[in-house]
């Protein structure tokens, strides 16, 4: 429960004004609610007894009933104000919490972002961010307007009619409902967060089959994923159908309640006014009040078939939206960015040295290539000096502090990094280069793809208005990878991190590709994971990772 303790902050916090208004309004339905059902029925019954008396000319019909038409109205324009309020502020509280989400994701750490699955995350934006759009709607907001309601009806009745109606009330339905929510979503929370897994699990699956398409042709998998999309499809139907049940049994015992109550206010209502303590009206308002306090301990039953959900989604997303940028408000002179390694290494996920301590440096203008078998902790020694992590060993600075401690945005502006696997979306050409740089004229795309030899290339598709399909689809491996070398530059940085550029490239057009790099970019830094010669050639220096030896 804290995890959705922490939601529900998160959710308010933003938006409290709004909320507050709703919450006024939700009051304002509910009490409008049981006095329009209270005032009919007292006047229904006074006037019945006022004509049994032969009183009927004299009893005065259009106050109570202008009152009536005025509760009737007032509660409609109530009711709209509050859903308008309450699910705008819901919405934007929503929107807010996708960018929580969205920020600390991009402050994992950059492993655990590249195994990140696109399937898993969408289903963190959008399935269990909407399961909690519940909590304030059918909830907090219901559950608090209920309670305070049913307590002011209580005192009311106290002195309207009489205090032992009252306590019926307030017992019946301020502690019986919310005994039964307790019991009910301990029974509802485990199907709950089942459907919800089931839920994602089917749209997963969905969004792989989709976009795994070809692969799956190729291999004759089709038939086992579409068997996986309907194992989960299944699972997903039976969960909810054990929700459904738990919320038509939660339904049945809050309708027995309820009508308890009802019953137990005109049996004593009864009989107090054949006593003489109160009269046949007064006992008219307390059983129409009791009757039309049902509506505010409906909600009950929609959250329990919820509850189990929105635990489980909030469980998911606190730790993401909790992570916080490690970096401190650090400046770095921006004239001397030149990246110092001290008896640097990295280690592994054992935490185990990756490789032997290394000391270099790469100042403005340079370029300095890190070789070593694969999986020596060249990317590795990339990523820390983009900042993803701290050094285990050693020291790693650029412009005199530790890279990971610079503030992100200005470490963000000075360094690129260029990873193995590129990222293309499907746009145009030009929107996949302005990612880097929003800013930038055709003219500037135009160079820098002239800059890494795809000039020619681009044109032959349609210049930068051509499309590209899902995840760069339209070009080839070489011309992806060289397209995202090209949005690095845009960025004009500083130090920048390239992790084997030329990968799929012939020797030629690697020569000339690195060649536009530094023509490009002559006074940046350039660090670079290299495997060809091409790129040790090319590079000033080489800095040779050895792997640590391990002990068996």
């Amino acid at each position: 429960m804290r995890s959705l303790f922490q939601i529900i902050r998160l959710l308010l916090a933003g938006e409290r004004r709004a909320f507050a208004q709703g919450m006024a309004l939700s009051v304002t339905v509910l009490v409008m609610g049981v006095a329009l059902l209270a005032l009919s029925g007292w006047f229904i019954t006074a006037a019945a007894a006022a004509g049994m008396i032969g009183m009927g000319t004299l009893f005065n019909v259009f106050a109570p009933s202008a009152m009536v038409r005025f509760l009737a109205l007032g509660r409609t324009a109530a009711r709209y104000g509050e859903r308008l309020t309450t699910h705008d502020a819901t919405l934007r509280a929503l929107s807010n919490l996708r960018v929580r989400l969205l920020s600390g994701v991009l402050m994992s750490p950059y492993r655990q972002i590249e195994r990140l699955r696109a399937s898993v995350f969408l289903n963190r934006v959008t399935s269990d961010i909407d399961a909690l759009d519940g909590l304030a709607l059918r909830l907090v907001l219901p559950g608090l307007a209920g309670l305070l309601v049913i307590g002011v009806t209580a005192l009311a009745i106290a002195l309207l009619v009489h205090p032992t109606i009252a306590v019926v009330i307030l017992l019946g339905y301020a502690i019986g409902p919310t005994l039964v929510f307790l019991l009910g979503q301990a029974r509802a929370d485990r199907p709950s967060r089942k459907a919800q897994a089931g839920m994602q699990a089917l749209r997963s699956r969905v969004i792989d089959l989709i976009a795994m398409r070809e692969e799956l042709i190729v291999f004759g998998q089709v038939r086992a994923a579409r068997s996986g999309v309907e194992r989960a499809a299944d699972f997903q139907s039976e969960s909810q159908s054990d929700v459904e049940r738990i919320e038509r049994a939660t339904g049945l015992w809050l309708d027995i309640m309820g009508w308890a109550v009802v019953a137990s206010a005109l049996g004593i209502g009864a009989t107090l006014a054949q006593a003489d303590e109160i009269t046949a009206a007064q006992a008219a308002i307390g059983i129409f009040a009791a009757l039309a306090l049902s509506e505010a301990v409906a909600p009950v039953r929609r959250a329990l078939s919820e509850i189990g959900r929105m635990r489980a989604a909030a469980k998911l997303i606190v730790p993401m939206i909790n992570k916080s940028c490690a970096t401190q408000r650090l400046d770095v002179n921006a004239k001397a960015t030149t990246l110092v390694a001290e008896a640097f290494a990295a280690a592994n996920h054992t935490n185990a040295p990756l490789f032997d301590p290394v000391s270099f440096s790469v100042a403005p203008g340079e370029t300095v290539a890190l070789t070593g078998r694969s999986g020596c902790g060249k990317s590795t020694v990339l990523l820390q000096a983009a900042g993803h992590g701290t050094a285990s060993w050693g020291t790693l600075k650029l412009g005199g502090l530790d890279v990971d401690q610079i503030d992100t945005e200005l470490r963000t502006r000075l360094i690129a990094m260029v990873p193995q696997r590129h990222a293309l979306v499907a746009g145009t050409i030009a929107e996949n280069l302005r990612l880097a740089a929003p800013a930038a004229t055709d003219a500037e795309l135009w160079a820098m793809l002239e800059a890494v030899q795809l000039g020619e290339t681009v044109e032959q598709k349609g210049g930068l208005d051509a499309q590209l399909g899902f995840r760069g689809a339209g070009l080839s491996g070489g011309e992806a990878r060289r397209m995202v070398l090209a949005r690095a530059l845009l960025r004009k940085p500083k130090l920048l991190l390239l992790d084997e550029p030329t990968e799929g490239l012939d020797a030629p057009l690697a020569s000339r590709v690195l060649a536009g790099i530094r023509r490009t970019l002559p006074d940046t830094a350039i660090l670079m994971a290299a495997h060809r010669p091409e790129e040790v050639d090319f590079a000033d220096r080489v800095v040779a990772l050895s792997p640590t030896p391990r002990i068996t």
